[in-house]
């Protein structure tokens, strides 16, 4: 990500622990899904599924989105005891915490606009099938500006399917990976190529050992934004002739997602000698141009 400089009240909030002045900031009424990252790092702070209305006039949240990336300090200044919240990752002043927010927490975070960066969710979510979602999901997990990534079930019928459901084939779902980056540090399409660089698109729902359509190959997309991107990319691989064969890879609207069981998530970290169909050293090389 290219340096970030600061407008003046970024500045005060985050480096001279300023506050914005209330009900005129830019996030306070934002209701729409997405991330608020930290503005200088780009990292996880909230997420919009986590803020309500408090009606203070800054923006509430009732949980950060991982409590590693926050550190809270008893805050003395004003003549007041409050409870300053601070991003790990770039030490800025982000706001205060309190303890009057909604249950089951009762915690409510009131945090400065200035302080983080709103990423609409279609903007930061990428959702791919590439067979045995281990695999899929190291390889994306070592991508300068993929923030998470999350192994599970997408594209079927049945609600809450467990692996032992989708094992079966019978329930539509294929083994996915909903991954959430920073678009000023990666773009979709550039995480679309990686992805038919990672799995071979040509086998139809198989991949490696694996077989089933719960194993196909497939790009979910969130917009007609994602969808002309991914068909482009799709296309422009395709008259390359870089594939032996016919490219199969669906693109198809994405719907919900069912995260796995915690037991899948960063399998490999877990089990280093685990089952793998990909060749996660192709995540740090870098793309040929296309």
């Amino acid at each position: 990500m290219e340096s970030f400089k600061p407008t003046q009240m970024q500045y005060h909030v985050t480096r001279e622990n300023g506050t914005e002045p209330p009900f005129s900031n830019l996030y306070w009424k934002n209701h729409d899904a997405g991330l608020y990252l930290d503005i200088y790092t780009g990292d996880i702070l909230f997420r919009s599924s986590d803020k309500f209305d408090s009606a203070c006039g800054w923006p509430s949240f009732s949980r950060p989105a991982n409590p590693a990336s926050i550190r809270e300090l008893p805050d003395t200044s004003h003549g007041m005891v409050r409870t300053e919240v601070r991003s790990v990752s770039s030490d800025s002043h982000l706001g205060h915490v309190f303890d009057d927010g909604p249950a089951p927490g009762g915690t409510r975070y009131c945090i400065n606009s200035a302080a983080v960066r709103f990423v609409p969710r279609n903007e930061c979510t990428a959702v791919f099938a590439a067979g045995c979602f281990w695999g899929t999901e190291a390889y994306f997990f070592r991508i300068p500006g993929v923030l998470t990534a999350t192994a599970g079930y997408t594209g079927g019928s049945r609600e809450r399917p467990s692996y032992e459901h989708v094992c079966t084939g019978t329930t539509g779902h294929a083994e996915a990976v909903l991954i959430e980056f920073d678009p000023a540090r990666v773009s979709y399409r550039d995480l679309v190529r990686h992805l038919f660089r990672m799995h071979d698109p040509t086998t139809l729902n198989r991949q490696g050992n694996d077989i089933g359509t719960q194993y196909r190959s497939a790009v979910f997309v969130l917009d007609s934004e994602q969808e002309r991107i991914a068909s482009g990319v799709r296309a422009a691989l395709e008259r390359s002739g870089c594939f032996s064969g016919p490219v199969v890879t669906e693109i198809t609207p994405f719907g919900t997602f069912w995260p796995a069981e915690e037991y899948h998530q960063q399998y490999l970290e877990k089990h280093p000698g685990g089952y793998c169909h990909v060749n996660l050293a192709l995540a740090s090389k870098p793309l040929e141009p296309l």
